[in-house]
């Protein structure tokens, strides 16, 4: 073997590293992503889902290297290993592999259920003194965005910046490529569309840690099915062979199935927004790492950063508990009930049933059903307000985002950056054996035509007993 260098992984074996890649994989900042789990609190009723964004993000970097490779743009393994080979062609496939591998380096602790907190929060200045408030760095409170703060500004012994910089590595190309905004199309394509190289290793990963078959896929055909073509303008891209067709709609269906059936699954989401409520109310108390404090300690090594995980958020939830810094009852009961698996009831309603709306351009009945939703609530929380006793509460989780198969052309046409569709990032592309492209939902023998015009909708109200009792005495539930 050219790379003594390996990690085992339980879906593809052994998969070779360099020697800039174990640097990274065993700093402090990487290191961390093995105390964070990949699906949140989806544990709580899938027990196998115990796995990390340690684990994911090496299987994103091999499946990224894998489609590299099957579309011809990897380089051989003696250029690939050797740190001395600067050709553009071997410094892109490096350059992706890395992006890849540090795609989730600025992930919040259970993923997805915390980010949504910060993010809705917002940049908290309150401790921050008013001659350096224009001095304070006004980042969006995303993964993405911390990720890249880390990739940017860790110019120190472990830091990303330094490991990277000392082996050649250009750090703004890496952040963009990260971000899908690097200059070439292919490379954004294969980080960031309907068919990359996070999606090829989620899918499977997760089937596999929650035990439920949503989410398999034919893996090897698509890898040997991937091609690239002339997009124009010079831009070179990738899409899938017409071969493929019937196979890459059924990575499309297999990804539909997955979210909804894993991520949207009412029993697990109900505890991944019930730890965004306490995190929000953490964070507007003060209780926690606010947003810019995580950017003050990562320029400074400060190494509480590296701490910032799960446990360090069921530990706040432990200490806040147990020293009663909370007031609010309702807060109090939620931190009890997500650290002992107490979960809340289900508040059953014909809005809130979960539907499939077909997408019609405007989107006017998914709309519609929105404002009926949210006005709803407000009458539920006028109830509970006027005739409660303080200790009620409920947890909406209307989606904000599309739970689709993918995008349909009426879409894409609306949304598009450029008058060329074949330069658009996220759909799939066909291309035909004399190498013509055309987008899976525009071909008149593709299943995804007709499913794209679909979103699967599927909101959710969480409440505690003393809430459902109450709106069911005032006769606004039944059957709860």
């Amino acid at each position: 073997m050219l790379n003594s260098r390996v990690i085992f992984d339980v879906l593809y074996g052994f998969i070779p590293i360099t020697e800039w890649e174990a640097k990274i994989i065993d700093s402090p900042f990487f290191q961390r992503l093995r105390w964070i789990k990949q699906l949140g609190f989806a544990n709580y009723i899938f027990p196998g889902a115990e796995h990390n964004r340690f684990s994911h993000v090496i299987g994103v970097m091999h499946s990224m290297d894998q489609m590299l490779k099957n579309l011809g743009l990897a380089v051989p393994d003696p250029e690939l290993f050797d740190r001395k080979s600067k050709s553009k062609e071997a410094m892109l496939h490096k350059s992706l592999r890395i992006a890849a591998l540090l795609h989730d380096i600025g992930t919040f602790p259970f993923s997805h259920a915390i980010e949504n907190a910060y993010i809705r929060h917002g940049n908290d200045t309150r401790r921050t003194k008013e001659s350096d408030k224009k001095s304070l760095k006004n980042l969006p409170n995303s993964h993405e965005h911390l990720g890249s703060f880390i990739i940017k500004n860790t110019r120190y012994s472990g830091g990303m910046t330094q490991i990277l910089e000392e082996f050649g590595f250009d750090v703004q190309f890496i952040s963009k490529i990260i971000k899908g905004e690097s200059p070439y199309l292919v490379a954004n394509q294969l980080m960031h569309s309907d068919l990359d190289a996070d999606r090829m290793d989620y899918l499977m990963r997760d089937a596999y840690y929650t035990g439920i078959k949503y989410g398999q896929f034919d893996r090897e055909y698509l890898l040997s099915n991937l091609v690239t073509y002339n997009a124009g303008e010079g831009e070179l891209a990738f899409g899938v062979t017409e071969n493929a067709v019937h196979a890459v709609e059924d990575f499309l269906i297999a990804r539909f199935s997955w979210y909804s059936q894993v991520i949207k699954n009412q029993g697990s989401a109900k505890f991944d927004i019930m730890s965004s409520h306490i995190s929000k109310a953490f964070l507007e108390q003060d209780l926690i790492h606010q947003f810019h404090d995580l950017l003050t300690m990562i320029e400074e090594k400060d190494e509480r950063f590296f701490w910032w995980n799960d446990i360090y958020f069921m530990t706040r939830c432990q200490e806040i508990r147990h020293q009663k810094k909370i007031k609010d009852p309702r807060i109090s009961e939620l931190i009890e009930m997500l650290l002992y698996r107490h979960p809340p009831k289900t508040v059953h309603h014909p809005l809130f049933s979960h539907r499939i709306i077909q997408e019609n351009g405007n989107a006017l009945e998914k709309t519609k059903l929105i404002s009926k939703i949210k006005k709803l609530l407000e009458e539920f929380e006028h109830t509970l307000e006027k005739h409660g006793t303080g200790k009620e509460w409920l947890l909406a989780d209307i989606p904000d985002k599309d739970v689709v198969f993918t995008r349909g052309l009426d879409h894409i046409v609306k949304k598009r950056s450029t008058d060329n569709l074949y330069q658009e990032r996220d759909p799939i592309k066909v291309i035909s054996k004399k190498g013509k492209p055309s987008l899976l939902v525009e071909r008149e023998n593709s299943l995804m035509r007709i499913l794209s015009g679909y979103i699967n909708f599927v909101p959710s109200v969480y409440a505690n007993e003393s809430a459902v009792a109450l709106l069911t005495q005032k006769k606004q539930l039944s059957g709860n």
